[in-house]
């Protein structure tokens, strides 16, 4: 599926369930962006730790032990996160006041482009990651 379709067809079904898509600087914004990127750079660093405290609770449970997360996502196929070079923030929908959808493209080292659609959900202690999805698309980076 083309990196169109793919990221419009999940913003269309959020769009039909009621989210709304915002493209503009927002200070809210900013706030799950840095929870991306701090997960984002503990990956590349290969800090289980870091990267755990970006998750969700439900990750804390299910990994007590952040090598085991650590590992896990390695085999999921989330290694182009891990070795990427570069990130860019897309648009975001919010899907209520407390999840948002974040659209994030990745360069490789490979220079081979990926697109990320991030889940995060508030909880009590801020921002966190609920789920990916990655998907590679056509084309190279610069």
């Amino acid at each position: 599926m083309s990196k169109f379709s793919w990221f419009g067809l999940v913003m269309s079904l959020v769009l039909l369930l009621g989210g709304t898509v915002a493209l503009a600087d927002d200070p809210a914004a900013t706030e799950w962006q840095a929870v991306i990127a701090g997960q984002i750079q503990a990956f590349r660093d290969h800090d289980a730790p870091a990267a755990l405290s970006f998750a969700s609770a439900e990750f804390h449970k299910t990994f007590p032990d952040p090598n085991d997360f650590f590992i896990a996502i390695i085999n999921s196929g989330y290694t182009p996160i891990m070795t990427s070079r570069s990130q860019t923030f897309g648009p975001y929908q919010l899907v209520a006041p407390d999840k948002v959808l974040q659209e994030v493209k990745l360069t490789g080292n490979d220079q081979n482009i990926y697109e990320a659609v991030y889940q995060l959900s508030k909880e009590a202690d801020g921002w966190r990651v609920h789920s990916v999805q990655l998907v590679k698309v056509p084309g190279l980076g610069v």
